[in-house]
């Protein structure tokens, strides 16, 4: 498991507290098999997040896996959620850490929403294919 330490000294701090945040959400995702990961940093475009978090699982129990291992991580870390939603029959899941969300989809909901289009003016900090 990834282990983080935080600077808090000379601007350190928080950032890099969210930034190693989306980075332990990303390697849970990426330990799962999520498809076509994508780390995006939201900071000039987005007034409610630092990181969006957009990945696909290829069947519901996929998704629902991607989704447990993300979450139990983050507990295993002390980090609960602010809030969840959607289901893996849907298509899309989304679980809210403050100021890192994540974006479960499907294949074909992801080409439906199109978040990566949608926030094209983020910096993309990861992509996994």
């Amino acid at each position: 498991m990834l282990q983080i330490s935080y600077n808090t000294s000379e601007g350190g701090g928080v950032f890099l507290k969210i930034r190693g945040i989306a980075q332990l959400i990303t390697e849970a995702a990426s330990e799962q098999q999520a498809a076509n990961i994508v780390t995006l940093d939201v900071r000039k475009v987005c007034p409610f997040a630092d990181y969006f978090i957009i990945c696909n699982g290829d069947t519901d129990r996929h998704i629902k896996a991607i989704w447990q291992s993300i979450n139990e991580t983050m507990k295993n870390n002390g980090i609960v959620p602010h809030h969840s939603e959607g289901t893996p029959d849907s298509g899309w899941m989304l679980t809210d850490f403050g100021s890192v969300i994540v974006h479960i989809f499907s294949p074909e909901e992801r080409d439906y929403y199109q978040l990566d289009k949608l926030w094209d003016k983020a910096v993309p900090v990861i992509r996994i294919q």
